[in-house]
C-alpha cells in the first residue's frame, strides 16, 4: 500500500491539500467531500476510508478548502456553504485524478458527507464518463439542486433513523434523482453515526456500492 500528499489544482486558489492512499493492486478510487467545518482528517471519514482501503479501494481525502481559506472562514463561515465552489473543487478533483498517473483509468467513485454530499453529486453531474458511483453519508443531496436530475452514476444515500430532517430531505431529493439509487436508513443512527455500530454499517455498505455489487441492487427508489 502506498501513501503519499497530494496537491490537486483548483482556479483562483492555491492548490487543495490531500492524502492518496493506493492497496497494491487497486482498480479503482474514490474521492472523499467533507461536510461543513470538515477536513481530509475527519475521522469519521478516514474510518470509512479505511475499510475501502482494506477492500483494494484507493481512497483520496482531500481538503475543499485551503488552510488560508479555513482561516478566513472561521469568521465569516461562508465558503464551507458554497456550494456551487465545493462542487468545482470536487470537478477539479475528479479530473485530476484522470490525469494523474497512478490513478488515470481506474474507475472513480465519490463519497459525501453532509454538504460534501452535494458538491460529489455536482462533481458526478459534471463528469458522468468518469464517476462511476456515489455515496452520501448524512448528506445534504438537495442542496445539489438541478444536478440531481443530471447525475447518471449510481447513487447510496446512507442516513440516520434519528435524523428525521435530513432523512427527509434524502427522500425529496431522491424523487429528483434520474440515476439508480438507493435510500438505506440505519435504524438508531443520527446525523454523525456515532451510536454503537452505525458508523461500521456506512463503511460496509459503502465499500458494497463501490465494489459494484449486482446491478439488481440498483433501483430507483428507497
Amino acid at each position: 500500500m502506498t501513501s503519499s500528499t497530494v496537491h490537486v489544482p483548483v482556479v483562483q486558489a492555491a492548490d487543495l491539500s490531500g492524502d492518496l492512499v493506493l492497496p497494491e493492486g487497486a482498480q479503482s478510487v474514490v474521492a472523499f467531500a467533507h461536510g461543513s467545518g470538515s477536513s481530509r482528517y475527519s475521522p469519521r471519514n478516514r474510518a470509512v476510508a479505511e475499510v475501502l482501503q482494506r477492500a483494494g479501494l484507493g481512497t483520496l481525502l482531500l481538503d475543499l478548502l485551503t488552510e488560508h481559506e479555513e482561516e478566513l472562514d472561521e469568521f465569516t463561515g461562508e465558503l464551507r456553504f458554497d456550494i456551487p465552489l465545493l462542487g468545482r473543487r470536487m470537478v477539479a478533483a475528479v479530473d485530476w485524478l484522470a490525469a494523474n498517473p497512478e490513478t488515470d483509468g481506474m474507475p472513480l467513485g465519490l463519497f459525501g458527507a453532509s454538504t460534501g454530499a452535494a458538491a460529489a453529486l455536482i462533481a458526478a453531474a459534471e463528469r458522468p464518463d468518469r464517476v462511476t458511483a456515489v455515496v452520501s453519508r448524512g448528506g445534504r443531496v438537495d442542496l445539489a439542486g438541478d444536478a440531481l436530475g443530471r447525475v447518471r452514476a449510481p447513487v447510496l444515500l446512507l442516513v440516520g433513523g434519528h435524523d428525521p430532517d435530513v432523512l427527509a430531505l434524502n427522500r425529496e431529493a431522491a424523487a429528483r434523482l434520474a440515476a439508480p439509487h438507493r435510500l438505506e436508513v440505519i435504524p438508531g443512527a443520527t446525523h454523525l453515526f456515532a451510536e454503537e455500530n452505525a458508523l461500521e454499517t456506512v463503511a460496509r455498505s459503502a465499500r458494497d456500492w463501490f465494489l459494484r455489487p449486482d446491478p439488481e441492487l440498483f433501483h430507483a427508489g428507497g
